[in-house]
This record gives C-alpha cells, structure tokens and sequence, in this order.
C-alpha cells in the first residue's frame, strides 16, 4: 500500500511538473499582467496580417501585425516580419528604430540576435548607411562566422565601393563553405573580381600585375571573357599580337556567343601578323558554323567597306539584316553603302522590302536575373549585382515579309 501511495504520488507530481511547465512556456508575467503567449499566434490580427501579406497587401499587411506585435512585445519573429515590411515599404528610420529596440532585449539568444543583427544590418544598407551596414553585417559574422547572407551583403557593399581586394576575400570564404555543386559559381565570381583587380591595375600603369590578375581569373574560369580580352590588350600594348591572337581565339571556343566582342582586337592583330585575309576567314568559318551569326556577316560588310567594295558590303549586310532586321548597327552601315553606291534603285527596293516591318533598336541586353536592361554589355548587373548575368535579348524576325531569307 505504502508503495503505491509513493508511486501515486511522484505521478502526480510529474503531471503537475508538466502542467506547470507548459504553463510557465505559454504564459508570461510582464508589468504584473499574465500574457498568454500562444494567444498572440492565435490571434485574429496575426493570422489575417499573414494572409495580407502572401496576397500582397502589404499596406493592410503591417496594420494587422502591429496590432498582433502590441499584445506580446516580446513576440520576436511578429516584430522581425513587421520591421522587415517597413524595410520594404522605404520606411528605414521605423524599421531601424524596431530592430535597434529588439536588440536591447536581456534574454536573446545568439541565433535571435544574429537574425535581428542581419535585419539591421539590412535596413542600414537600403537606407544608404554604409558604415552603419558595414558594422552591423561584421557583428553577424562575429556571432555566426559562417553566415552565408552577411558575408554576401558584406561583399556586395565592398564592390559597390570597388573595394576589389575586400571583396575577393570575402568570396573566398563563401566558396571555402560552399557545397560543392555551388562552388564553379563561386569560382566563376572569383575570376570576375581578379579581373577587376586587373583593370585597376590597368588604370595604375602597372601592366604586369594586370596581366597575372587577369590569368589568374581565366585559372579559376577559363571562359571569363572580359579578363581574356583584357588579357589581349595588355600583350597587344606591350608588342606581342601572337600572344594576344591566341588569347582571344579561346573566346571563339568558351564563348562563341561572344566573338563579336574580339571581331575589331582580331582584325588588328591579324593585319599586324598575317594580314587581313585571316580575319575575313574567320568571319566565314563563324557564319558556317552558325549561319544565323549575324554579327559576323556585319564584321565582313564593314571590312568590305573599308576597302572599297561598297556593293559586297551591301549584299553581306542585307544578309545580315534578314537575320536580325532590328539592329540598328547594321542599317547605319547600310546607309552608309547605299550612300556610296548613289542610292540605286534596285538595293534600295531590297532594303524597304527587308525592313518593312523592322523595329530598330540599339542591341538591347537583359539581366537574366532581374530583367535590368542595358543598351550595352554589362558584366555585373547594376540593379542585382549578378555577375555575367545579361544576354542579347532578340526580337522575333517579321513574318510574312516578301525577300526576307529563310
């Protein structure tokens, strides 16, 4: 009997530990009030304040999470989505002050305190506060030195600064605790930042300290083609067009989309070498490789041109418009031809019949990323800060146009 009464009695005082546990878990004595914590999950505000938010009605959004924030300012994540939706919204000082308030709290933990750290460090940086950002993305990493979103943040405010060097050591760390199927993308980002090392050592007169930046960048990503092409220049300047050729000739195999971009380098190095003949011949061993390279086709129509044989330069080129009647640079250079060849009758029917229904425009390039356009070829994304993001975006060629090539 006396066995059972003891073996009754730690049960219940089990139960009651339990109970008073998950007591002490939901509820919270503050000011001499109980809160219940879970209520403020439950509450009406919070739920419909997360079904504005994934409707994106942001505005509505914030008024229903800071009712919910009021009844438990200790709720952390509600105060974390609401000072990240003031962020959002442009409205930095209100999210500042909130994160700036949540830091003050005695009892957080080191993984709350790294989240409202990032949270600050971020509101700093769309707030323009760069220091201030610099500071609060060192301190996440501080508590968490692995921490892949202040280490990215911390790297981008460094090339916003052209801060290379910095930046470069940053990215090393990322890679060192990449996964593997992440890592050729950081080296390729690497290769990127050597390559900026290198036009700043360009710009200093230093060309041999440019070149090793710029074959280190193509030794952690041989098809990083600014660095090939600057690589080039730098042995072009110094006399030797052999070393240059071979440079450039391994963008026409990384990156063949890219060979425009070595068509004018290759052109004066050939004629330094062996003579314009070598240049002509590439531009038709890329037209048989590609027949829609319509680029190529332009180089020819320009060094037709420029010696001379303006009607050549006229066929190769309407040749190049039926590929892509929209580019601008090609129907300049047939102005030009037409001009030369005293506006007869019959390639000026040719050209009105290609171009009948032709949109022209300046080879416009979009971020893949973000959809940022630029009427030239960037390498980093001015709105996103993605390396080697943007492509040539085609417009689809004029049905139905009488004379226009298949």
């Amino acid at each position: 009997m006396t066995d059972t009464l003891a073996l009754l009695a730690t049960l219940v005082a089990l139960l009651l530990g339990l109970a008073v546990g998950k007591a002490w878990e939901r509820y919270k004595l503050r000011e001499g009030r109980w809160f219940d914590r879970r209520k403020v999950r439950e509450s009406p505000h919070y739920i419909l304040g997360l079904q504005l938010l994934v409707s994106n009605q942001v505005d509505l959004a914030i008024e229903e999470l800071a009712k919910a924030a009021a009844l438990d300012p200790a709720a952390l994540e509600i105060h974390l989505i609401l000072g990240n939706l003031y962020r959002e919204r442009g409205q930095v000082s209100k999210a500042v002050r909130l994160h700036r308030r949540l830091l003050q709290h005695s009892r957080l933990g080191r993984t709350e305190q790294t989240y409202v750290q990032l949270s600050l460090g971020l509101d700093y940086k769309q707030g323009g506060f760069v220091d201030r950002a610099f500071q609060a993305f060192s301190e996440v990493t501080r508590l968490d030195p692995d921490n892949k979103y202040a280490l990215l943040n911390l790297e981008r405010l460094h090339e916003e600064q052209q801060q290379w060097r910095e930046a470069r050591a940053i990215r090393r760390r990322l890679t060192d605790i990449a996964d593997e199927p992440r890592k050729p993308r950081d080296q390729a980002i690497l290769a990127f930042l050597e390559n900026e090392l290198g036009l700043q050592a360009v710009r200093r007169g230093e060309p041999q300290e440019a070149a090793a930046h710029f074959r280190s960048a193509l030794d952690l990503d041989d098809g990083t083609v600014p660095a090939s092409l600057n690589l080039g220049d730098v042995y072009m300047r110094s006399g030797r067009p052999r070393e240059a050729i071979a440079v450039w000739e391994q963008i026409l195999e990384k990156a063949p989309e890219r060979a425009y971009l070595t068509f004018d380098r290759l052109k004066t190095a050939y004629t330094e070498v062996d003579g314009p003949a070598r240049f002509v011949a590439l531009c038709r061993r890329l037209i048989e490789d590609n027949p829609q390279d319509w680029r190529a086709r332009l180089a020819l129509g320009r060094h037709a041109m420029d010696e001379g044989d303006a009607a050549r330069a006229l066929d190769l080129l309407l040749e190049s418009l039926g590929q892509n009647p929209h580019a601008l640079a090609v129907h300049q250079l047939i102005w030009r031809a037409l001009s030369t060849l005293e506006f007869r009758p019959t390639p000026v029917r040719r050209y009105l019949t290609l171009t009948r229904n032709a949109v022209f425009y300046l080879d416009p390039h979009v971020c893949t990323r973000c959809r940022y356009r630029s009427t030239e070829l960037l390498w980093q994304c001015p709105q996103c800060h993605e390396w080697n993001t943007f492509v040539e975006e085609r417009l689809p060629q004029a049905e139905n146009v009488e004379g226009t090539p298949a």
